[in-house]
């Protein structure tokens, strides 16, 4: 029989802040799903929108104690739906994505909704009332940059390469020299990769994260960086995970071991350094398969609610 997906601790409700990053920018942090907004002359641009409408508004209801102005630009930094099924909370005039996502969410998307509210329940709360997929409206192949207006300057979009997925987008605020990664990068919070292209994200994607000016990083999860040195750390905890996880896996295969192998080297690998951040149990299940399938050469396949459980069964099984 296959563990279960995540253990009671992991599942417990997760203490969120919403805290001043800039002037007119604000994260709101919690494990592993953080959330943030830049604000213009008389607007607003949010990046991501969380799982649900009714969490969205959660969110929203918190930033509407420091500003009020509408959100003109909602950013999605990829298609997974825990960052993107809360959209029409936000009444944007733009849903705003990499071209690469939009197609993703075309082809994959209803399966990832499934397949992640059953992982992660927890992060779902309202789901009964999120209408279906969120589709892009805007769309752009490598960058896009949003005029804030007055003196503001400008929010940088830029696609830098293969990643977390195929799509995923960061925004920078240059003027301020803060940086939005989603889960390019993540400060404290677990690795998933299991749409992943590690060889990439490892090598020259995060090389291109790490050359921009910045002295505040908003990963995917996790906690703030609040200095250039605490950024550059995040990168390179980042880019350890990856690395080893995938030298981990690519030795057993090349050894010719199995994939229950390379999952017990990779979980044996990573555990003392990572084994405490939420969820790393079952996200390594996940980012162990997407390596096997990317030293095989493959493109990341679907997850199904089948496949997500016969992976499961197959590498944590006793």
């Amino acid at each position: 029989m296959s563990k279960p997906f995540a253990s009671a601790g992991d599942t417990a409700p997760k203490a969120e802040a919403l805290e001043p990053i800039g002037d007119g920018i604000w994260a709101l942090t919690e494990s592993d799903n953080n959330v943030g907004a830049i604000e213009g002359e008389d607007f607003l641009v949010a990046f991501d929108a969380r799982a649900t409408p009714l969490m969205a508004r959660r969110w929203l209801e918190e930033l509407r104690q420091h500003t009020d102005k509408p959100v003109k630009f909602l950013v999605l930094s990829h298609y997974h739906a825990v960052r993107v099924l809360g959209a029409t909370a936000f009444q944007a005039e733009q849903i705003v994505a990499s071209a690469e996502t939009a197609r993703l969410i075309a082809e994959r998307g209803k399966e990832d909704w499934d397949v992640e509210l059953g992982r992660l329940p927890w992060s779902f709360d309202g789901h009964e009332e999120i209408p279906g997929l969120t589709w892009p409206t805007m769309t752009f192949d490598r960058n896009l940059s949003i005029d804030l207006g007055g003196n503001r300057g400008t929010v940088e979009l830029s696609w830098l390469g293969k990643g977390h997925t195929s799509g995923d987008i960061v925004a920078y605020v240059p003027s301020q020299k803060v940086l939005f990664t989603g889960c390019m990068v993540e400060n404290g919070s677990v690795v998933y990769s299991g749409d992943a292209y590690h060889r990439d994200w490892m090598t020259g994607t995060l090389d291109k994260i790490a050359e921009l000016d910045v002295e505040v990083l908003v990963g995917g999860g996790g906690q703030i960086a609040h200095t250039k040195a605490e950024a550059q750390r995040a990168i390179d905890l980042t880019r350890d995970f990856i690395t080893r996880l995938f030298r981990a896996v690519e030795n057993v295969k090349n050894a010719g071991g199995d994939i229950r192998d390379a999952y017990r080297a990779a979980r044996e690998q990573l555990l003392p350094d990572y084994g405490g951040m939420p969820v790393f149990e079952p996200a390594m299940v996940f980012d162990v398969q997407r390596v096997w399938e990317e030293l095989d050469g493959k493109a990341p396949a679907i997850w199904s609610l089948e496949r997500d459980h016969e992976v499961r069964s197959q590498l944590t099984k006793d």
